[in-house]
């Protein structure tokens, strides 16, 4: 039990340690306003305490001997003021410490991914408006569809990720809650004050319910959802550019920072970064799967929780550090735009324009224009032409043999629609990739990115506030 049981408990123990001195502090406090702690005991243990508290993680002897990390901070503290130890777990299971740690522990990782999320959105609006005028051809199904720009390209990654970061904000407030004075499962016959002690924990307020408080973990699923949703968003962002930056597309390049050279082919740039980004969006999604798979017990149950500490906390790390990636390969994109103009110029990318344009000009109703366009198109692609090849005599012949009649249409109606810049410009509802719409989204996308950072950083120096200042008046308290 040793080995299987107590170590992997005792090794989440560095990532808790900061919240259970947190915890410990607060307790302690409480149980001293209360009238349950004389003053004598409660100065030994907060003494001691702060002593606790500076001693680093890395250096704090964990014993698997004794269990989980709360096990060994007793025995230091058994060892040091004696009997006066004891009275830290009055009212309180060490269950309720370590779910007050593993949400402070969450707190600063899920602001961190928040301010990676920010960044990556942000490196993608800055190369988005640089290049909000840059044609190129869009894709689906890797097949040219329409003209775009690349700034309307990029923008469509940036709403997602955006998306992510309200997802990690709703994690949030679900994470800074308190479960602290929940006493077991059914609250405490000791007077503990449970709003002051969220309050002086940098929480927004207490989770209400007392065994709700000790056992919930839904919020845990929602939040490594929200963080594989994430990563699996910047893969795809990943996926197209590993696609696009080949020799084979060559529409774009990443930056020699994010690449690593072949040790045996000379000439290949291998995109690393890339690799890195898909490979841990697959490995976020099956930590999310385990984790929902841990949640399937009866309630009150240690088994949700037993894995949960070391592997959410390490899941929003490699979160975090997935986004940090994309946003660095986000910042090194370089369009290729002879390479993006001649895509939309010569592989038909204004076909569904030049139907349009027909179904306007004409009267024609939009299926009968589309076959004749096809069938032009299609004519060309046989003869190996570009879309140059497709004119007034083109779709004349073409509706013969698609309508069984002639179909005159002006040639400038035929060329202007062939013309990728002009195809663009006459896109202007909203969201399009005219001119106009793209301004407008840049300028909100920049203003969304800018309020995610801002609200990150507010809330990080709420939650520090106060667990400094926790800190602090215990040192007054204790005239040091």
């Amino acid at each position: 039990m040793v080995e299987a049981g107590y170590a992997l408990e005792v090794a989440d123990g560095p990532l808790l340690h900061p919240g259970l001195n947190l915890a410990d502090l607060a307790h302690v406090l409480a149980l001293a306003e209360g009238g349950t702690l004389a003053l004598a005991d409660r100065d030994r243990l907060l003494g001691a305490l702060v002593e606790l508290c500076a001693i680093d993680a890395a250096d704090f002897d964990f014993d698997v001997r004794y269990g989980d990390a709360y096990n060994s901070r007793e025995r230091y503290l058994e060892e040091r003021i004696g009997h006066s130890a004891g009275w830290l777990a009055a009212g309180r299971p060490r269950r309720e410490a370590g779910r007050i740690a593993f949400r402070i522990a969450l707190r600063g990782r899920i602001l961190s991914l928040t301010e990676g999320v920010a960044r990556f959105a942000a490196a993608l609006i800055e190369v988005a408006e640089r290049h909000n005028g840059t044609i190129m051809a869009d894709y689906t199904y890797l097949q040219v569809a329409q003209p775009a720009t690349f700034g309307h390209y990029l923008l469509s990654f940036v709403y997602p990720a955006l998306r992510d970061g309200a997802r990690l904000q709703e994690s949030f407030v679900w994470v800074n809650r308190s479960p602290g004075g929940a006493g077991g499962v059914a609250g405490s016959r000791f007077p503990l004050d449970r709003s002051r002690l969220a309050e002086r924990l940098g929480f927004d307020g207490v989770i209400e319910h007392t065994r709700d408080a000790m056992w919930q973990t839904d919020g845990l699923v929602s939040l490594l959802g929200a963080a594989s949703v994430a990563a699996t968003n910047a893969s795809r962002f990943a996926e197209d550019l590993e696609i696009y930056t080949s020799s084979e597309f060559g529409l774009m390049s990443i930056g020699d920072e994010v690449c690593r050279a072949s040790v045996l082919i000379p000439q290949k740039r291998n995109p690393y970064a890339l690799s890195v980004i898909r490979g841990g969006a697959g490995t976020l999604i099956g930590r999310a799967a385990g984790l929902m798979a841990t949640q399937r017990t009866p309630s009150a149950r240690t088994d949700n929780l037993l894995y949960a500490y070391g592997e959410v906390c390490g899941a929003i790390d490699m979160t975090t550090r997935v986004i940090d990636l994309a946003a660095a390969v986000a910042a090194s994109l370089e369009p290729n735009e002879r390479a993006m103009m001649s895509a939309a110029r010569e592989r038909f990318a204004t076909a569904t324009d030049l139907a349009e344009a027909i179904c306007q000009a004409t009267g024609l109703d939009y299926r009968s224009s589309y076959r004749v366009v096809g069938r032009a198109v299609a004519d060309a692609m046989e003869k190996g032409l570009g879309s140059g090849a497709v004119d007034a005599a083109s779709i004349a012949r073409a509706a013969e043999e698609v309508l069984g009649e002639p179909l005159e249409v002006a040639p400038e109606v035929i060329t202007d629609a062939l013309d990728p810049a002009a195809a663009i410009v006459s896109r202007t509802a909203t969201g399009s990739a005219a001119p106009e719409p793209m301004k407008e989204m840049i300028e909100d996308c920049r203003r969304r990115a800018e309020d995610l950072a801002e609200w990150s950083t507010g809330r990080r120096e709420a939650t520090t506030n106060a667990e400094q200042l926790l800190i602090e008046r215990v040192k007054r308290l204790l005239g040091r």
